[in-house]
């Protein structure tokens, strides 16, 4: 499980990224070398998760994409802000229950009168409470 991925990101409206975390395990001496691949890779499915928005009334849509043994799981918002996740094959019902469990955390963010959505949110505890969840739903 060392050389697990997890990647999570929430892209505005925009598609201008607000909120980016690497959630997996990161034992000692590990090296950033996939963090580039990580982002294209998100960046790319993009396209996917604009084009599933207008075919459902789900939030959750699901796994929209895959690059080799990756793959993306996406969440949209009713402003289309998207949650992003890039997995190693996790379980469909548990990235659900994570992406619902980050919107509710997100929201409360967005209450704050001081959030724009146009910047992106830098809190240190949005960031701990994000990665709390991450090892409460994925086990990591």
């Amino acid at each position: 499980m060392s050389n697990s991925v997890l990647t999570f990101v929430i892209v505005g409206h925009d598609d201008h990224p607000i909120f980016e975390s690497d959630l997996a395990p990161k034992p000692d001496g590990r090296e950033t070398q996939g963090v580039y691949l990580h982002q294209f890779v998100l960046h790319a499915a993009l396209d996917a998760v604009n084009e599933q928005i207008w075919t459902t009334t789900n939030m959750h849509l699901g796994t929209v994409d895959k690059f080799n043994n990756l793959m993306v799981a996406a969440y949209a918002t009713a402003a289309h802000v998207k949650f992003l996740l890039l997995h190693d094959g996790k379980n469909e019902e548990t990235i659900r229950l994570f992406f619902k469990d980050v919107y509710d955390i997100y929201v409360r963010v967005c209450m704050n009168p001081f959030f724009t959505t146009v910047g992106s949110i830098s809190s240190p505890g949005f960031g701990q409470k994000v990665r709390i969840l991450a090892k409460t739903h994925f086990r990591t």
